[in-house]
């Protein structure tokens, strides 16, 4: 079976394959034929399918589709591609394809497993002469595809559960950090499953606050917005890659951003824009960050106690280029270790002999 789903053909002209040679005949001496399995994206357009699916579907001898309702019919009839509302079994449309001819077979979204399950077997029967079996998609999927599904799913989510109908943005804040937190342990731990699964987790608190927001009543606004705005700043703050700008070193791309949020946000401050509710040492090294990137010269309060002492334990570490949060927590974890050794336990909560 030919798959022409390994390398997707680029549209327009260039895209035509070259002939197929003719298949050997069969043994009444005529030619097998083709059977064609045309597959398309629900993801995109109707009617939007790659040249060599045109070029297919013109060609054909017969065109059946089973499901009157298809999304691509309209499109297809408008095109003059006349499509029969037949569902043959795999006998059926083995025969239709004698003498040599081509069928183009349109499925349904969910495919037709009992008719690709009937060809296999004829197959693999060696008792009759198949004709060439090839699948065409007619539209590929792009990167990020998915998210359609995923708005989708969130939206019918947030229409039909009693528990997600009734959520609000101030009600999901606890959800928001827990799902941070379970990101950075999953990245520190080096667990990829995990770390795949709570990138989804977190991807789901933003697509559930932009569903909510759909619903204010006077400014709303939805994913698209939110995806639009996160465009149009990776662009505009990346001008030496967007741009005419130059950026050799990371130092460079930095000054850049923090000089193009200030602009943007018309900051009087450069503490303007640090939210002072993150954890303290995140804090306390981004304040320091500010001041040395903005070239500052302000000294650090000095005062009594063991929060003046860490302010400029952050501070050292910022300067070093040591992320004072990261720094703690690997420590605090090796603590965590040692405490469950001494306990007698193993990393999986086994105690060990």
């Amino acid at each position: 079976m030919t798959d022409h789903t390994a390398e997707p053909a680029p549209a327009g002209p260039a895209a035509v394959p070259a002939p197929s040679p003719p298949r050997p005949a069969g043994t009444d001496g005529t030619a097998a034929g083709r059977i064609v399995l045309l597959t398309a994206s629900h993801r995109v357009a109707p009617g939007l399918l790659s040249w060599p699916a045109w070029q297919t579907l013109r060609a054909a001898d017969r065109v059946l589709c089973a499901d009157p309702g298809h999304p691509q019919l309209p499109y297809l009839r408008e095109a003059g591609v006349e499509v029969a509302h037949e569902s043959p079994d795999a006998h059926a449309l083995v025969e239709a394809c004698a003498g040599g001819r081509t069928v183009v077979v349109i499925p349904s979204g969910e495919g037709d497993r009992r008719l690709t399950d009937g060809l296999a077997r004829l197959a693999g029967s060696g008792r009759v002469d198949m004709p060439d079996l090839e699948l065409l998609p007619g539209s590929y999927d792009l990167p990020g595809a998915r998210l359609l599904d995923l708005v989708q799913v969130m939206d019918r989510v947030r229409r039909e559960c009693p528990w997600t109908s009734r959520q609000t943005h101030e009600g999901l804040v606890k959800y928001a950090t827990e799902e941070a937190y379970e990101l950075v342990e999953a990245i520190e731990d080096g667990d990829r499953d995990a770390l795949r699964e709570e990138l989804g987790d977190v991807l789901l608190q933003v697509v559930f606050h932009a569903r909510i927001a759909e619903e204010h009543g006077d400014e709303p606004f939805s994913i698209d917005d939110v995806a639009g705005g996160l465009v149009e700043k990776l662009i505009h703050r990346h001008p030496h890659v967007f741009g005419d700008a130059d950026a050799q070193t990371p130092e460079d791309v930095s000054a850049h951003w923090q000089r193009t949020k200030a602009v943007e946000k018309q900051r009087e401050s450069v503490t303007d824009g640090i939210p002072l509710g993150q954890p303290g040492l995140a804090l306390a090294a981004k304040l320091a960050g500010r001041v040395r990137t903005g070239a500052l010269a302000v000294e650090l309060p000095r005062g009594e106690g063991i929060g003046y002492e860490l302010l400029e334990l952050a501070a050292r570490a910022e300067a070093a280029g040591v992320d004072p949060e990261t720094a703690l927590r690997a420590a605090a974890r090796a603590y965590r270790d040692a405490i469950r050794a001494a306990e007698g336990l193993g990393n999986g909560g086994e105690r060990t002999l």
